[in-house]
């Protein structure tokens, strides 16, 4: 899950972070409250999870609290890449004598931790990683050693960050990854870390992405979720205890069970695609071992409601739960759905007890059901389906 800018720089707070007061709101009037509140000039910055706020003008100076009014009635209502600006911080305005990078990440490619820091700071960092790489630090992190005093030091050399506020910028470094850990991030990015003319270290922004599979550590992260932008039919299946992700243009609805599996399908279905009308998947959903008729009505409910969806592939290896469970699974599935199942299914059953699956659902006989014996043929089924049900 990703954050927004006045979450992620909460989190920094509570982990001991320097951050500047700001206040979020939903308003131009709160924007001018809160800036008479803070004193001084203000800095309006739109709340959205994309980068690029300040060129597409989400971010505004403000001098004095009516200032502040006027720019967060210009950002509220904006959309800056197809988020649409419903929240601003209300922030106080920084004196910046240089600005730094710095982010600890998950290096999924090297099955590590990595830290990036450079002691240039407030560009788009990855026009720095492309044009001067050499100007970016990469320093891996080992898990179990994590980062103490000496480790941030080695960061704060490495990325050639001025002597005057090393220690301190060692000390953030610290602060950052105690961030990283407690809050079980994949991601924790400050661009701006600012200096400001007394030589402190300020996190100026923040970008934090938290990993989801840690929620139960973490009861107070449901707070953090944003109902009025999150996807619908993600937030249900959510609900229902499904791993849901809908995906832009597709018409070919997905259920399979496993993550490795699942993804082999929306490839299936894309290459098959091409030939039925450039037919593509319309989401991932792994019901994971456990295809009972309960699981597998959650799933095709919620791959029902996306008014994309034209078919739908139910693409099943059998192992722990065999493929004649699956096939009751998904005949009473259907029965719990009744009238709200309208769109055709195709069936791709293997592996464990697969005659006998492939059995029931023959002698179901439902007029929604296509089996298919090949997982490429299947694809090809759904995708011709899809293209049908569209002309």
């Amino acid at each position: 899950m990703d954050l927004y800018e006045y979450q992620a720089k909460d989190l920094f707070a509570a982990h001991g972070v320097p951050v500047l007061p700001g206040r979020t709101v939903d308003t131009a009037s709160d924007a001018e409250a809160a800036a008479g509140e803070i004193g001084g000039a203000v800095v309006v910055k739109a709340q959205v999870k994309v980068g690029g706020r300040g060129k597409a003008g989400g971010v505004k100076l403000a001098e004095n609290p009516p200032e502040a009014k006027e720019k967060a009635e210009k950002i509220l209502g904006l959309d800056i890449k197809g988020h649409v600006v419903h929240r601003v911080l209300v922030t106080e305005a920084s004196d910046i004598a240089e600005e730094y990078y710095f982010s600890f990440l998950l290096d999924r490619s090297n099955r590590t931790f990595l830290a990036m820091a450079s002691a240039e700071g407030g560009m788009e960092i990855e026009e720095l990683a492309v044009e001067r790489p050499e100007a970016l630090a990469r320093v891996p992190i080992d898990a179990i050693a994590g980062v103490d005093k000496a480790k941030a030091d080695e960061i704060v050399t490495k990325a050639k960050l001025p002597a005057a506020v090393a220690d301190e910028a060692a000390e953030v470094i610290v602060k950052l990854w105690d961030t990283f850990v407690g809050e079980d991030a994949t991601l924790v990015e400050v661009n701006p870390l600012v200096r400001d003319p007394q030589d402190k270290i300020i996190a100026l922004d923040g970008k934090v992405t938290l990993d989801e599979n840690a929620d139960f550590r973490h009861e107070a992260h449901a707070a953090l979720v944003d109902e009025r932008t999150e996807n619908p039919l993600e937030a249900k299946a959510k609900a229902k205890g499904l791993n849901y992700v809908k995906l832009d243009d597709g018409q070919v609805g997905i259920i399979g069970n496993g993550a490795g599996l699942v993804m082999s399908t929306l490839d299936v279905v894309a290459y098959a695609g091409e030939s039925h009308g450039g037919m593509k998947p319309a989401n991932f959903l792994d019901i994971g071992g456990g295809a009972s008729a309960e699981v597998m009505a959650a799933g095709l409910d919620v791959i029902l409601g996306d008014s994309d969806v034209r078919s739908v592939f139910v693409n099943v290896f059998g192992g722990i739960t065999a493929c004649d469970a699956v096939a009751n699974g998904i005949v009473e599935a259907l029965k719990i759905l009744g009238d709200d199942a309208t769109k055709p299914l195709v069936v791709r059953l293997d592996g464990n007890n697969v005659d006998e699956g492939r059995r029931i659902l023959a002698e179901a006989n439902h007029p929604l059901v296509t089996v298919v014996g090949t997982m490429d043929d299947a694809a090809a089924k759904a995708a011709e389906l899809a293209a049908k049900a569209g002309a």
